[in-house]
């Protein structure tokens, strides 16, 4: 079975976004269903996968970043109201017996993201 990872790479600094609050649905249709909540780690990472073994399945999910918190947090100045703030990434997985790594590199101006493994 695979497994479902993500962190978080704060390039405004050149760290590990430490501290950001995630939270993981699955969605189908206009139903959204919370399957976990983690906070990253000194490496930005959650400590344990958000998904895997009997939990990986194929389907539709939403990551959602607290990423204008974790700013506020490291005494970074924005706007109100924050122009990013809470990042939402949208992704399917099509292979449950495969990894996905989908990380989150931000600023307070902008983001990214891709599919890792």
């Amino acid at each position: 079975m695979g497994k479902l990872t993500t962190h978080v790479l704060d390039t405004t600094q050149g760290k590990p976004g430490a501290g950001v609050a995630i939270a993981l649905y699955a969605v189908q249709g206009e139903q959204r269903r919370l399957i976990k909540a983690d906070t990253t780690n000194d490496d930005g990472r959650c400590s344990t996968p958000l998904l895997e073994g009997d939990a990986m399945l194929e389907g539709r999910y939403e990551l959602v970043f607290a990423a204008g918190d974790y700013f506020a947090s490291q005494g970074v100045a924005m706007p109100e109201p924050r122009f990013v703030d809470v990042v939402t990434i949208a992704f399917g997985i099509a292979h449950e017996d495969q990894n996905y790594h989908v990380p989150l590199v931000v600023t307070p101006w902008s983001y990214a993201t891709y599919r890792g493994s």
